[in-house]
């Protein structure tokens, strides 16, 4: 059996994944929150608390699952590409733990996400022919136009950490999120497409709540196979933040997480956002991202 180790450093969270290249298939997971993007917005660098959590995450990890960082794939995203101490943090988390980590681009990220994507949706038995998948980032959002085997991608500069940190009004976020609407309408009317013909899917950490939301679970009580495939409506999203609204910050965590409490209502709102650019009723929720597809991406090499 050949297996890959991944990890993804996003903005707010730290995933890992061992996958099983001969059947493609996860063996062991990990995931954590570690808010690397926490007061990045006003100062320009990635905190000396922030890198302290990574490094205490990958050292968990690592000795929970067995796997050893030197060897392991690593990326990180947004975050990274913005701070000023970019290069500084990845020698100190190489001298710290071993593991070496490689910033991607926008484009990147978001061709390793389709990847997965692709994947999961062949998996999951629907059809991968034309979707636009959302992929909502602590730092970034991607938009992904997938037509049969080309796509275009676009990845725009705002997610759900970077916009929480504005501490905006609700009017302010609202103006806000107009801009970004008009930004991606633009991109996509670059591309001449007819979108009622493309399916609406929708990746990361937002859409993967609200699903399981809908479905009753809870944070302590995920389970990814049942979310995978799930459908949701603006409806759905209406009622989380209803019940959002009407919960205290315990009853919150207990439903998406230490970490992700504040970060919660951006994403829906982006989220919303989105729905309303593409003009679509339902979205399809996939847990798989990037990790999986850098995996994805290593078996293919190694083939």
């Amino acid at each position: 059996m050949r297996t890959i180790t991944t990890i993804d450093l996003g903005s707010n969270s730290f995933r890992v994944l061992i996958y099983d290249c001969l059947n493609h298939k996860t063996l062991d997971e990990y995931q954590e929150v570690v808010g690397m993007a926490d007061g990045l917005v006003s100062t320009g660098v990635i905190s000396d608390a922030a890198q302290q959590r990574v490094i205490d995450a990958i050292e968990y990890s690592s000795k929970e699952m067995g796997y050893d960082p030197s060897t392991a794939i690593c990326v990180t995203t947004a975050a990274m590409r913005m701070a000023d101490n970019a290069q500084e943090v990845l020698d100190t988390f190489e001298s710290k733990t071993g593991a070496m980590f490689r910033i991607i681009d926008g484009k990147e990220e978001a061709r390793l996400t389709l990847l997965a994507i692709q994947y999961a949706l062949k998996r999951e038995k629907i059809d991968s022919q034309k979707f636009i998948l959302l992929d909502i980032g602590g730092g970034s959002t991607e938009i992904i136009v997938n037509t049969h085997k080309d796509y275009i991608s676009h990845s725009f500069n705002f997610g759900i950490v970077t916009l929480t940190q504005k501490n905006y009004s609700q009017d302010e976020l609202n103006e806000y999120l107009e801009l970004k609407k008009l930004e991606i309408k633009n991109f996509l009317l670059t591309l001449d497409i007819n979108l009622d013909d493309y399916t609406f899917v929708a990746t990361a950490g937002t859409p993967t709540t609200i699903a399981a939301i809908k479905l009753g679970q809870d944070f302590f009580h995920y389970d990814k196979d049942k979310v995978n495939g799930t459908k949701v409506d603006l409806n759905d999203l209406k009622e989380c933040l209803d019940i959002f609204y009407h919960s205290s910050d315990e009853e919150i965590r207990k439903l998406v997480g230490s970490g992700r409490v504040e970060f919660i209502e951006i994403g829906i709102y982006i989220y919303k956002a989105i729905f309303e650019v593409l003009q679509k009723e339902a979205s399809i929720v996939l847990d798989d991202g990037l990790r999986e597809g850098v995996a994805i991406n290593q078996c293919l090499l190694r083939e």
